[in-house]
């Protein structure tokens, strides 16, 4: 009966011994999930937020109204300027709950708008060490992508506009936008403003912005955890109001900009079947999720020539940027 007890009772320690260890298991995975949740949020908003403004400079051509059916393509240039502001964040060892940084109490990381400085972060996942890099920013000063833009002028001096860019590639990721937009002119309205080449025009637009960046190469004895790509979605609706003058070939231009964005972000592995951590990951995610507003201030120059005019735009606000594009007219 002695011996029986003793089996039940060793028994009973090696189920409770099993149950505890994997309860610290999951709360170790619990812990990495948290860290990755917080690093990412820190490393990616800031270009999600400059994305805005570069999906919202240069959407209106001209404030004038034109020909009924005048058709119109342009071919720009955008350039982003990356404020030193965004490229970099600090960083604890009470800020994580699984990771603590290499050698130090504190680092200064790169955000995806940053530099290539990466420092080490270890965790203890199950009696195995978890070793990895900080991931690098673009380490750029200047975002620079081409786009393709090309309007219809409709009756009653509405404008349908549409806009679009081929992936560019980026040092560490990669920035695509696409977008369309309708106008309408206000001053045909008020013939003593016509009268001195004085034009009003507003104009809605919608952009879609997808960003993506190199992210946490990280290998555990469970496999690859599949977070190597960060990827950033913004969807963005646009309010634009403009006046312009116009003095003999040119039409200088200042608008107001106000946009309201909705941004959802996702990560994937180099694998096609996601990773049991990139699926986690992206559940939490939806935690990052939100809606913002931006005001922008903007400032363009058209010069008309035969069929073609060159465009020169600057927008500012939390950020700076300008744009470049020279458009052929066919009417």
């Amino acid at each position: 009966m002695r011996k029986t007890n003793c089996s039940i009772a060793v028994l009973f320690m090696l189920c409770f011994s099993m149950a505890k260890a994997q309860t610290t298991l999951e709360q170790e995975i619990g812990y990495l999930l948290s860290d990755a949740l917080f690093y990412s949020e820190k490393y990616i908003i800031p270009a999600t937020d400059g994305a805005v403004y570069q999906a919202s400079s240069a959407w209106m051509s001209t404030a004038k109204k034109r020909e009924k059916w005048t058709v119109e393509a342009g071919i720009y240039g955008n350039v982003f300027f990356v404020p030193n502001r965004d490229r970099s964040f600090t960083v604890s060892n009470s800020d994580f709950q699984f990771f603590q940084i290499e050698g130090a109490e504190s680092a200064t990381v790169p955000t995806a708008l940053g530099d290539n400085h990466q420092v080490y972060l270890v965790g203890d996942l199950d009696g195995e060490q978890i070793r990895f890099k900080t991931p690098q920013g673009i380490n750029q000063e200047t975002v620079v992508y081409p786009y393709l833009q090309v309007g219809v002028v409709l009756p009653y001096g509405f404008e349908v506009m549409g806009k679009y860019s081929t992936r560019t590639k980026l040092k560490k990721g990669d920035y695509q936008v696409f977008g369309f937009g309708l106008k309408h002119n206000f001053s045909q309205y008020f013939p003593s403003l016509e009268t001195k080449k004085i034009n009003l025009a507003a104009m809605m637009m919608y952009s879609n912005e997808d960003i993506s960046f190199d992210f946490l190469d990280v290998n555990t004895s469970y496999g690859n955890m599949g977070i190597n790509r960060f990827t950033g979605i913004v969807n963005t609706y646009h309010l634009q109001l403009a006046a312009s003058k116009e003095i003999k070939d040119f039409e200088l231009m200042l608008s107001f900009i106000a946009n309201v964005s909705d941004f959802s972000y996702k990560v994937n592995g180099t694998t096609e079947e996601p990773t049991i951590f990139a699926n986690a990951i992206n559940d939490l995610l939806p935690e990052l999720e939100e809606t913002k507003f931006n005001y922008v201030g903007e400032f363009s120059v058209n010069y008309f020539f035969n069929k073609f005019y060159a465009k020169g735009t600057f927008s500012f606000g939390k950020f700076a940027n300008a744009n470049l594009g020279l458009n052929y007219i066919i009417n």
